[in-house]
C-alpha cells in the first residue's frame, strides 16, 4: 500500500488561501480628445467599492 502524500494537500490549501485579484481598467479622457487607460489590481472582494470610488 502506498502512503497518502500530504504534499499535494498542503499546496492546494495554500493556493486557496491566496488572495484572488481582479484587474480594473479605467479610461480617462484627455483634454486633446484622446483616451488614457490605467490598470489597477485590487482584491476581488473590493472591486465594487473601487468602482464606486471612481465615479
Amino acid at each position: 500500500m502506498a502512503k497518502k502524500q500530504s504534499f499535494g494537500d498542503k499546496v492546494l490549501k495554500r493556493r486557496q488561501e491566496r488572495k484572488i485579484m481582479a484587474k480594473v481598467i479605467v479610461a480617462e479622457s484627455k483634454p486633446n480628445g484622446s483616451f488614457r487607460f490605467r490598470e489597477k489590481m485590487v482584491p476581488q472582494q473590493e472591486v465594487q467599492a473601487e468602482l464606486k470610488a471612481l465615479r
